[in-house]
C-alpha cells in the first residue's frame, strides 16, 4: 500500500482525498497536515454571514476533521507544515508543538493562497503574527473563518460606524454590501477607475457601480491608498486624492499563491505559483499541485494561466486524486467562470474580456445586446438582460462572455463556458437550438441576437 501525503486540507484538498478514499481507498494509506483549526470553508459565504443574509457561518463548511477519519485517512489540524525534502520523500510539520516527519510516495500540494498586505503605511503586521494580526486595531483581512468571527464581533462595538474596503474585486464588493447592509457608512477604494475589472469590460462594471452608489456606498475609484492612519486604531484612511475619516478598513486587494514550501525545487509561474500539467503534476516527480497554489489551463487562451477560485480548486484536486493514486486522468482546462449577486442585481462572465483578449493579441471583437428576458406581453418578473460576447474575428470562436440582469441568468453562462471549451464559433450560436417559451424568454433572444449581430 502507497502513502499519499495532502498538504493543505480545504477545498482542493478535501476534494483529493476524498476522491483518493471514495475510489481506491484499499490501495492507498492517506495523510493530511492543515495548519488552520478547520477545513471546507466556503468564504464565498463571508459577505452573506457579516451582512446578516444568513443566520450564522455553521452552514458554510461542506467537510470536516471527522468525516475525512471516517474515510480513513489520517488528519492533523493545526500541524502547519515547516519544511519538505523532495529527495528524501519527506514532509516535516509541527504537530502539538513538537518536529513530525511523514515520509510520502506521491505528494499533493494544496497549500491554497495568501492575503496581499500591499506597502501602505500604517498597514503593517505585528512581529510573527500567524493570521496578518495588525499593528493597528480595527484593520483587517477577510479570508478565512476566524477572520470573518473577528469582523463580526468587532462590529457589535457601537463606535464603528465608517468602513472603508480598499479593492473592488469580488470579495471587496461584496463586503462592501454586507457592511451596508449593517448600517455602516461605506467607502469602496480602488486603484482601479471601476470595479471587477478582471472579469468584465467597463460598460459592464459601470451598471454594478451604479447599483453599489444607487445603495448608498461611495465609490473611491481611480484612488491609490497611500496611508492608514490612528494612534492604536484605525481613524483615517489617506488616499492620493482624498481622506477618509474612518473605524475600520478591510484589506482585499487580491491573494498571491502560498508556496514558500516549494524550497527553490518546484517550478514557478509569474505570480509564483507552482506549474502543473494537465494531470496537476509539478516539475519534480511523484508531486502534485493543486488550487489556489498552482496554475491550471485556461481554454480561452490555450496556454497555462492562474486563475484561482473554488471551483477550480475541486476539479483540480479531483485530478490529481485519480493520477496520485495510479489512475491517469487529464483536466480539460478550464474558462474561469465566475458570478456575483450584489443587492438582486446579478453578474457572471466567463472566458476572456475585451479588454484581455486584445492585450494577449487575439483579433478580438464583441457583439452586445440589451433586451428583455421574456416578451413585452408579459408584464411582471421581466427585466432587461445585457449579454456581451467576445469572440475572434479570425477564427469566429467564442473567447468570452458576460451577462448582467435582475433576472437569475446564472445558467446561461454555462453554455457560454461549454463553447470556449469546445471552440464553438459565435455564428454556431446564432443557429443553436434555444428553445421559447413566452413564460421564460422570446423567440428572437438575446443570445441568439447577440450571436447574429457579430460582424
Amino acid at each position: 500500500m502507497s502513502k499519499i501525503v495532502v498538504v493543505g486540507t480545504n477545498h482542493a484538498g478535501t476534494a483529493a482525498i476524498k476522491t483518493i478514499l471514495n475510489n481506491y481507498g484499499n490501495e492507498h494509506e492517506v495523510v493530511t497536515f492543515d495548519q488552520n483549526s478547520n477545513i471546507s470553508f466556503l468564504g464565498c459565504g463571508m459577505a452573506l454571514w457579516i451582512g446578516n443574509q444568513i443566520s450564522n457561518g455553521d452552514g458554510l463548511f461542506y467537510s470536516d476533521k471527522e468525516e475525512l477519519e471516517g474515510l480513513g485517512a489520517k488528519v492533523y489540524m493545526n500541524s502547519p507544515v515547516i519544511h519538505i525534502d523532495y529527495d528524501k520523500k519527506e514532509v516535516t510539520a509541527l504537530v502539538n508543538g513538537n518536529n513530525h516527519v511523514e515520509s510520502y510516495d506521491k505528494l499533493i500540494l494544496a497549500t491554497g493562497s495568501q492575503p496581499i498586505l500591499p506597502p501602505i503605511k500604517g498597514a503593517a503586521i505585528k512581529e510573527g503574527s500567524k493570521e496578518f494580526e495588525a499593528t493597528l486595531k480595527n484593520l483587517q483581512f477577510v479570508k478565512l473563518y476566524q477572520n470573518a468571527q473577528d469582523v463580526i464581533e468587532k462590529l457589535k462595538d457601537k463606535n464603528i460606524n465608517r468602513v472603508a474596503v480598499v479593492g473592488a474585486g469580488y470579495i471587496g464588493v461584496e463586503l462592501a454590501e454586507a457592511f451596508q447592509r449593517k448600517g455602516k457608512e461605506v467607502v469602496l477604494i480602488d486603484v482601479a477607475d471601476t470595479c471587477m475589472a478582471g472579469y468584465y469590460d467597463k460598460d459592464l462594471t459601470d451598471k454594478m457601480a451604479q447599483n453599489l452608489e444607487e445603495h448608498g456606498i461611495k465609490l473611491a475609484f481611480g484612488q491609490t491608498v497611500k496611508e492608514i492612519a490612528g494612534r492604536d486604531k484605525v481613524e483615517k484612511i489617506i488616499t492620493d486624492k482624498a481622506e477618509f475619516d474612518v473605524d475600520m478598513v478591510i484589506l482585499a486587494v487580491g491573494f498571491r499563491p502560498n508556496t514558500s514550501l516549494g524550497q527553490g525545487k518546484l517550478e514557478t509561474f509569474r505570480n509564483g505559483a507552482w506549474i502543473v500539467n494537465k494531470k496537476q503534476e509539478t516539475s519534480v516527480k511523484d508531486v502534485y499541485a493543486i488550487g489556489d497554489c498552482a496554475t491550471i489551463y485556461d481554454n480561452a487562451t490555450g496556454d497555462t494561466n492562474y486563475i484561482a477560485l473554488a471551483s477550480n480548486a475541486l476539479r483540480t484536486g479531483i485530478v490529481a486524486a485519480h493520477n496520485a493514486a495510479g489512475h491517469e486522468l487529464e483536466g480539460i482546462g478550464v474558462q474561469g467562470s465566475n458570478g456575483i449577486s450584489i443587492y438582486g442585481f446579478n453578474m457572471v462572465s466567463t472566458g476572456l474580456t475585451l479588454e484581455k483578449a486584445e492585450k494577449l493579441g487575439f483579433n478580438a471583437a464583441a457583439t452586445e445586446v440589451t433586451d428583455l428576458q421574456k416578451p413585452e406581453f408579459i408584464e411582471d418578473d421581466n427585466n432587461p438582460v445585457t449579454l456581451k460576447i467576445i469572440y475572434d474575428k479570425d477564427n469566429r470562436r467564442v473567447l468570452g462572455a458576460q451577462m448582467a440582469s435582475k433576472e437569475n441568468i446564472s445558467l446561461g453562462i454555462h453554455m457560454f463556458s461549454l463553447a470556449i471549451q469546445e471552440g464553438v464559433t459565435v455564428d454556431q450560436l446564432a443557429l443553436t437550438d434555444i428553445f421559447f417559451l413566452p413564460h421564460f424568454n422570446k423567440p428572437y433572444n438575446y443570445i441568439t441576437m447577440a450571436a447574429l449581430d457579430a460582424k
